[in-house]
């Protein structure tokens, strides 16, 4: 298989480090129901797939996880729909801050353009508004002329569109996150994280939670596993559940046995790891720098 690559910086050192450092791989996963098309920006085209180190930052935790700019939604630096989606942006910093998620729509007509913007669930206001604050300006410089756009990072997510997308499911693309060691003892782990899965699923379709759910439960004397999953607050519970459904099935096929794993939708979000890394911290993450790849299938 064919596949397009580029490096990318880890979301936070003691994010992309398991409890003994080891580097994570990443891979973006694109369009796998026929959807959006487009692609993430700073490619380096490759007919195989390579593994290339890139050094982490000291405050990695203000570096995206990826970005999705669709190349099919190309719109010039002057025109309405560009000064729409710099005061669209405006909107969802300002507003997005005060309860954690926030979803508008600026301008009339073909000119009008929808935006979404979510801080994760367990994160405080002010790791939320500087999260939104950096996207809303990464988002403008690495998709200048792109009129559906979207970015994550660790903390938050942001995107916006000329098409609405409020209320709808979107798994077209994503991203993943993997741990390259595997477990010693796959079944018993996959039986303990099908049930915590469960558990918090059945959390984030709650309303009350918000689209949140996240818990641990002890393997061993030593060996804790951790859980999280978010939904973005504009989807029905049902739809919550269906994409949450649709992202752990990435748990089989890309992340099978592994120590860690993440998937981050549009409209979903599922991360488990062997350390604690949402809030409150049981403990402080080991802080040693990790080594990432980002892979393109297509």
């Amino acid at each position: 298989m064919n596949a397009t690559l580029s490096n990318t910086k880890s979301s936070s050192s003691e994010d992309n480090n398991d409890s003994e450092g080891n580097f994570i791989a990443s891979t973006a996963i694109a369009d796998v129901g026929g959807g959006n098309s487009g692609e993430p920006s700073d490619v380096d085209d490759k007919q195989d797939i390579e593994f290339k180190a890139s050094e982490g930052s000291e405050d990695e935790s203000k570096d995206p996880l990826g970005q999705y700019c669709n190349a099919d939604t190309n719109i010039g630096s002057g025109s309405q729909i560009s000064a729409n989606i710099d005061s669209l942006l405006a909107e969802l910093v300002s507003k997005t801050t005060s309860n954690g998620f926030f979803a508008t729509s600026y301008g009339k007509n073909q000119d009008q353009v929808f935006g979404l913007a979510q801080c994760r669930g367990d994160v405080s206001r002010t790791d939320c508004s500087s999260c939104i604050q950096d996207a809303a300006k990464q988002i403008r410089q690495r998709c200048p002329n792109q009129a559906d756009a979207r970015i994550w990072y660790d903390f938050c997510f942001l995107r916006y569109n000329t098409q609405s997308f409020i209320g709808e499911i979107d798994t077209s693309y994503g991203i993943l996150y993997g741990n390259v060691e595997n477990v010693t003892d796959p079944d018993a782990f996959n039986k303990e994280l099908g049930t915590l899965f469960d558990q918090i699923k059945a959390q984030a379709v709650d309303t009350k939670n918000e689209g949140l759910g996240k818990g641990k439960t002890k393997l061993s004397t030593f060996v804790t596993l951790y859980a999280l999953v978010q939904c973005t607050r504009d989807l029905a519970p049902v739809d919550c559940a269906q994409c949450l459904a649709i992202a752990a099935g990435n748990f089989e096929n890309f992340c099978k046995d592994r120590k860690g794993c993440r998937v981050l939708y549009s409209s979903c979000y599922v991360r488990y790891e062997l350390y604690p890394f949402f809030f409150p911290l049981d403990s402080k993450p080991n802080d040693t720098l990790a080594d990432t790849v980002m892979a393109i299938l297509p």
